[in-house]
C-alpha cells in the first residue's frame, strides 16, 4: 500500500489556495481538500521534498503541518469532504455517496481519489462550464491530461462518438477507467501517454493542464485537429493567455472566446482555414 505525506496549510485565502493548488499539482501533489481558511494537500512519500514545500510558500505568510497517512485514510478524507459541484442548470459532479442531484441536464458521478479534476477547481470548472457552448454530436474528441476523466464523460454526455483520454499518471488512468464505468460511458478510449505522437485527428481537443504544458504542446496539438477544429484550453492566469495566444497563432489557430473565474483563464481557440 502506497503511504503518503498531508501537508495542511492554514490561513489560506481563496486566491492563495487557487495559486498553490497550481504549483503544488506541478510539484506532485495529486489531491486536494479545500476547507475554510485550510488547504490540505497530499503527495506520495517517496515524492515529497520538505525544500520544494518551503520555496512554494515562501512568497506568502503561510504556516504547513505535514502527517505521514496510510492511502485508504486519504480516501476517507476525500469522502468526508468533497462537496458536489453544480455548473448553472448544465451539469452536476458529485460523488457516489451523494444524493442525485435534480435540475441539471447532466450528471457526473467522479470518485476522484488522487487525480485532478472535480470540477472544484476554477480551470475544472471553467472548462465545463465552456463545454456548453460547443457543439459535440458525433464529434471526436482528445481529452489531454484527463485526470479523473470528468471532461470526457461529458463530451459523451453532449453527443461525442469518439473519445480519446490520455494521462501520463497510472494513477489517474486506472480512476478514470473507474469513473467511465460508473458513468456508463460507452464511446471513450482511456490510454497511459505521455505525448502525442500518433493519436490521429480529432473535431475537439480539451487541455486543462498548465501554460508550460500548454505552450510545450501547442504544435502537436494544433497538427491533431482537423481543419475546423476546437481547442479548449485552461490551467493557467490571466497573464499567460497573451503568450498562448502569440504561440497557438504560429499554428494557425486564433481566439474565440475567454473565460475568467478567480483570475484563471479558459480560452477557445479555433483552427483557421
Amino acid at each position: 500500500m502506497n503511504v503518503y505525506i498531508q501537508v495542511a496549510i492554514g490561513h489560506v485565502s481563496t486566491q492563495q489556495s487557487e495559486i498553490l493548488i497550481a504549483l503544488m499539482s506541478e510539484a506532485g501533489y495529486e489531491g486536494f481538500v479545500e476547507e475554510e481558511r485550510v488547504l490540505t494537500a497530499f503527495i506520495r512519500e517517496q515524492e515529497f521534498d520538505e525544500e520544494v514545500l518551503i520555496s512554494i510558500l515562501k512568497p506568502y505568510p503561510l504556516n504547513f503541518t505535514k502527517a505521514r497517512l496510510e492511502e485508504k485514510n486519504w480516501n476517507e478524507e476525500w469522502e468526508k469532504n468533497f462537496e458536489p459541484v453544480i455548473v448553472d442548470n448544465f451539469c452536476a459532479v458529485r460523488a457516489s455517496f451523494h444524493q442525485p442531484i435534480s435540475k441539471v441536464q447532466h450528471e457526473i458521478i467522479i470518485t476522484p481519489k488522487m487525480s485532478f479534476g472535480t470540477g472544484h477547481h476554477a480551470t475544472t470548472y471553467m472548462m465545463m462550464k465552456s463545454m456548453r457552448g460547443i457543439d459535440f454530436k458525433n464529434k471526436s474528441v482528445l481529452d489531454f491530461g484527463t485526470g479523473t476523466g470528468v471532461l470526457a464523460i461529458l463530451a459523451e454526455k453532449l453527443g461525442a462518438t469518439r473519445i480519446l483520454a490520455i494521462d501520463n499518471d497510472e494513477w489517474s488512468i486506472n480512476n478514470g477507467r473507474e469513473n467511465i464505468e460508473e458513468n456508463s460511458c460507452s464511446n471513450i478510449s482511456i490510454v497511459l501517454k505521455d505525448n502525442l505522437t500518433e493519436i490521429g485527428k480529432f473535431d475537439i481537443i480539451l487541455a486543462n493542464i498548465n501554460r508550460n504544458v500548454l505552450l510545450d504542446n501547442m504544435e502537436p496539438m494544433a497538427a491533431a485537429m482537423e481543419s475546423d477544429g476546437l481547442l479548449l484550453l485552461s490551467g493557467f492566469y490571466e497573464e499567460d493567455v497573451e503568450m498562448l495566444v502569440h504561440e497557438a497563432a504560429k499554428f494557425g489557430l486564433t481566439l474565440v472566446n475567454t473565460l475568467t473565474k478567480n483570475k484563471w483563464r479558459c480560452i477557445l481557440l479555433a483552427k483557421m482555414h
